[in-house]
């Protein structure tokens, strides 16, 4: 059965999250179709600049994505501290970059309210506003239904282009967020699609290393600065009040290794003397290597250790999370 969105988001517990939509009966979201030899390559941009032009106008990050042939990723981070410091006008005008206004906000905002209980309603719709701008019920719906949109314009058909809800991981501790990130960057160098990191395009990884998203579009209504991934911020975690708290340096090292590995389709060897994020991590290279090639398969709903685990099912309402023996083994 499905369950509902907030028995799988528990903000109390972590503020990342892995989310993933796939397209149904296996429509090209991006790619070439071998059967009708028509290419989609063009739409791996139009989900880099509608991410990027969303987690502007969100309270969200992005810490990694990913844009596949029939699927994409993303590793986020729910901002919501800094939704509560808007002001009720800056939550307007965001939410205006998506959606049409409403008569009593605008009344509210030329002085023209009539009396307290018209205030209050508009008053009422800004602070509904505000929580669905670190929603990502509303962060996701916004990006899928776009492409969704686009893509059937395209065809010239109608009808779903997604399958069902996007899927949501809890990254409960650093260890989780590190691995599943690094997952989510070598998803092209494990479908072959790309020989390194260096030439993964579409890739959070790729702008990390090149300093830039391929081409962005930023839309001309935006009203905002494009907002950048969120950053590494190594040794200076205790003067930030968000960031990723290990070296990018240290980060592309590892991914880059991984993925030499892991392309090669045989086991290898990481130098630990070299890696100091994986020392850092206290992950072996076995345990690394399958986290690397099978994250978002062998782990569902939640990632961390026992105690993390058992508190996101009390705050989410569940009676257990799967895969917590193979998680023990991993993330002490």
């Amino acid at each position: 059965m499905t369950q509902s969105r907030s028995k799988q988001i528990s903000l109390e517990d972590t503020r990342y999250y892995h989310l993933i939509s796939r397209c149904v009966r296996r429509a090209y979201l991006c790619g070439e179709d071998a059967y009708s030899k028509q290419s989609y390559e063009h739409r791996r941009q139009w989900m880099v600049d509608r991410i990027r032009f969303l987690t502007t106008v969100f309270a969200i990050d992005v810490a990694a994505y990913a844009v596949m042939s029939n699927h994409y990723h993303i590793v986020v981070y729910v901002d919501e501290e800094q939704a509560k410091l808007w002001c009720d006008e800056e939550v307007c005008q965001r939410w205006l970059q998506l959606y049409h206004g409403h008569p009593l906000v605008e009344r509210l905002q030329s002085g023209m309210s009539s009396c307290q209980a018209e205030i209050d309603k508009a008053q009422e719709i800004i602070d509904k506003w505000r929580e669905r701008l670190v929603d990502l019920s509303w962060f996701m719906r916004n990006l899928n239904e776009y492409v969704a949109r686009k893509a059937n314009d395209e065809d010239s058909c109608k009808g779903r282009f997604w399958e069902g809800r996007f899927k949501s991981q809890a990254l409960l501790d650093e260890k989780a967020v590190l691995a599943c990130m690094a997952y989510v960057d070598l998803n092209p160098v494990r479908a072959k699609m790309a020989q390194t990191i260096q030439t993964s395009q579409y890739t959070s990884i790729f702008e990390r290393i090149h300093d830039k998203a391929s081409d962005i579009d930023t839309p001309s209504q935006l009203s905002f600065p494009i907002k950048p991934l969120l950053g590494f911020i190594g040794n200076d975690h205790q003067n930030s009040s968000k960031g990723i708290t290990y070296s990018l340096l240290d980060y592309l090292t590892l991914v880059e290794e991984t993925g030499k590995i892991i392309r090669e389709d045989k086991l290898g060897a990481i130098n630990l003397q070299g890696m100091s994020l994986l020392q850092q991590l206290g992950i072996n290279q076995e345990n690394w290597l399958n986290l690397a090639q099978h994250f978002g398969k062998q782990y569902h709903y939640a990632v961390g250790s026992l105690e993390e685990l058992s508190e996101f099912a009390l705050h989410t309402n569940k009676n257990w999370i799967s895969g917590q023996r193979r998680q023990a083994q991993v993330f002490k």
